[in-house]
């Protein structure tokens, strides 16, 4: 139950269920990922995201969202600007996980794609069905960076030393 745009009770324990899903798939694709102990918290101040991942020296900081129904989906400003200064802060990428309970899977919205409303932003629903895959975000951590000697011996044409 939403009241005030605090969760209760059960719909907290849920929400705290999916970021523990996300976390146990991000893990088992080698991410070192950890979910935020603040997260969902009602702690005004806190910037922390809801889950922080890792993986060959990309990282990425995620807000976590979960919607029964498909539709468009509105954010705080003030929670989109303090992910964006945690990211900002730890050289990662922000973006918004959105899970939508009808079996549609992961989706996931970089800051950029959101839209301004009123005085905060907006996740239009085709927006967020374009979003990246689960898939996707392995691919970019896994293409993000080369082994230091794979990087040596691609730059030095096979000789062992970098011209």
């Amino acid at each position: 139950m939403v009241e005030s745009g605090i969760m209760g009770g059960s719909a907290r324990r849920r929400g705290f269920s999916y970021e523990r899903d996300l976390v146990a798939r991000l893990w088992s694709q080698g991410f070192a990922v950890m979910r935020a102990p603040a997260s969902g918290a009602r702690v005004r101040r806190s910037v922390a995201p809801d889950v922080v991942a890792a993986k060959n020296g990309v990282i990425m900081v995620f807000e976590v969202k979960t919607m029964r129904k498909p539709r468009t989906l509105y954010l705080r400003r003030s929670q989109v600007e303090r992910l964006e200064e945690f990211a900002r802060r730890a050289g990662g990428e922000a973006m918004i996980a959105v899970r939508i309970l009808d079996g549609r899977g992961w989706r996931f919205i970089p800051l950029d794609r959101l839209e301004e409303a009123g005085g905060g932003f907006k996740i239009p629903l085709d927006k967020i069905d374009s979003g990246l895959r689960f898939r996707d975000i392995v691919t970019l951590a896994d293409r993000a960076s080369r082994r230091l000697d794979e990087y040596l011996e691609a730059e030095s044409g096979g000789e062992g030393q970098v011209h």
